[in-house]
């Protein structure tokens, strides 16, 4: 059923930022000169720009585009991503690192977790990261680019300068930039559509088609068409994140650091010119002042800004399309920094609305399917993050004992009893994170399957032994011919704006 028969000719998209410059980059290049693209954006309101870390999948994006990985990556001072290294999650002083990259070889009816498991009751194994490449690089800093290599890689990068190199990639294929600060949101009185937004000098901007990137607040999403909120900070409680970049003061390390705090945890990431710094906290376990304080004390380097508090609330809208306005972004929602999957659904989503582009008209079956997608999508991440906080042996301070001892969605209990049951994981088509990522937080937070697949005694113990030693030793070889992480980007993708 049409619920808009008006032909989609032109998008307005509400907000720059990184959301809103993807969105119009990935519009102009790909759906060409159909439709005419207009961003609006006001240089008086500052962008999060706290989104400095991503994940693979990043690649495929930048494929569509056509954007040239070493251009890019010295054009936003980024630095390699092999993992996160997890630190006090588990327990205090008990650390490890989720890697991205695939996790040894199983077979048809066994994953390699099951081989592994027979060989740690053996004695005959080391560490599960010692089977996987990109685990392996990140502890040792190594990393290269090289020919034929599997895409296992992210970045960390300065939200700003992306913001910037994609808007100037918007710009060539057509985007209009509008600057003004958004002052109302027009609806249609019959349909309830958006029709247009007017700007503080007064200017009307017309649109078939309505992009909210208007952050947290969601101007258009909520402000306008008041679409509801799934609130999650009961399962999610972190609410606030304070910020501050300073001077490096070592070489880049290859992975971001993950430090789990008494009431939240503090992130750490290198770019090739300085190192991003926040802590994401619960303001029920701690204040502002607090936040601040404990963030000054755990940081080094001398402060290029001064550390600014981000208030937030984990949750998602109950619908991502409603009527003509799609939200991208954090308008859309906002389930929290841990695992950087924020830039991968901003992508997602406009992948989803190009894949579904409503040119001749909306129709309510591709509205209902976009949304069933994204919440499919959101829930699915959600489990992962909540899994870090409540898959714990911490008790030492309140938000952690809160954390332990909440309740879970059943889709998570299920997933954690049957790893732990049978060392079974399963990804479904849909999902982001896949074995080797569950695999990897669930043993690093203390959670070991109680039995492995019998087709593992299939094996003798020295076919086994050697079936083992030579996946790691070929993770080895592979790993001891990467160079420096550091030499690498400075050959590689040396910063042009430093």
């Amino acid at each position: 059923m049409k619920t808009q028969n008006k032909k989609i000719k032109k998008v307005v998209i509400a907000g720059g930022g990184t959301a809103g410059w993807m969105t119009a980059a990935a519009l102009s290049k790909l759906l060409g000169k159909g439709i005419e693209v207009v961003l609006i954006e006001s240089d008086e309101i500052p962008t999060v720009g706290v989104g400095e870390a991503t994940i693979p999948t990043l690649h495929i994006f930048h494929q569509l585009l056509g954007i040239n990985e070493q251009e890019f990556m010295a054009a936003t001072n980024a630095t390699f991503k092999l993992g996160i290294s997890f630190e006090n999650w588990r327990d205090i002083n008990k650390d490890y690192i989720h890697s991205f990259g695939f996790l040894g070889q199983g077979c048809w009816a066994a994953g390699f977790q099951h081989f592994w498991l027979k060989g740690r009751a053996k004695g005959i194994v080391s560490e599960i990261g010692d089977y996987v490449p990109e685990h392996l690089g990140a502890r040792a800093g190594k990393f290269a680019v090289l020919a034929n290599q599997e895409l296992n890689h992210a970045y960390h990068l300065d939200a700003g300068l992306y913001a910037k190199f994609l808007r100037s990639l918007a710009e060539k294929h057509g985007t209009t930039r509008v600057e003004g600060k958004i002052s109302q949101v027009n609806l249609d009185n019959e349909s309830g559509y958006i029709d247009s937004i007017t700007l503080a000098s007064g200017e009307i901007v017309e649109g078939d088609l309505f992009i909210d990137c208007t952050g947290f607040k969601g101007m258009l999403i909520e402000g306008a068409l008041n679409t509801g909120f799934e609130d999650w900070s009961h399962i999610l409680p972190c609410d606030s994140a304070i910020a501050v970049q300073t001077k490096m003061v070592r070489k880049p390390v290859p992975y971001t650091r993950a430090i789990a705090r008494d009431s939240g945890w503090q992130w750490q990431i290198p770019l090739q010119n300085r190192t991003g710094n926040g802590l994401v906290f619960c303001s029920k376990y701690m204040t502002d002042e607090e936040a601040k304080q404990t963030l000054l004390a755990n940081i080094q380097g001398e402060l290029l800004n001064e550390p600014r508090v981000i208030k937030y609330k984990t949750g998602t809208r109950r619908k991502h399309w409603n009527k003509n306005c799609v939200a991208i972004g954090l308008s859309s929602g906002f389930i929290e920094p841990l695992e950087s999957t924020g830039i991968h659904l901003f992508q997602k989503s406009i992948v989803r609305l190009m894949q579904m582009f409503p040119s001749q008209g909306i129709n309510q079956a591709d509205v209902d399917e976009f949304n069933s997608q994204a919440k499919t999508e959101v829930d699915n991440i959600k489990d992962f993050i909540i899994l870090h906080y409540h898959l714990t042996e911490r008790t030492d301070s309140p938000f952690w004992r809160y954390c332990k001892n909440m309740e879970i969605p059943d889709t998570l209990k299920h997933r954690m009893s049957l790893f732990k049951e049978s060392g079974q994981v399963f990804k479904k088509a849909e999902e982001l994170f896949g074995e080797t990522s569950w695999i990897q937080v669930m043993m690093g937070q203390g959670l070991m399957p109680e039995q492995y697949h019998p087709i593992v005694d299939l094996m003798s113990d020295e076919e086994l032994t050697s079936f083992l030693n030579n996946i790691k030793s070929a993770v080895k070889r592979k790993v001891d011919n990467w160079p420096d992480n550091n030499d690498f980007i400075n050959h590689y993708c040396k910063s042009t704006t430093m």
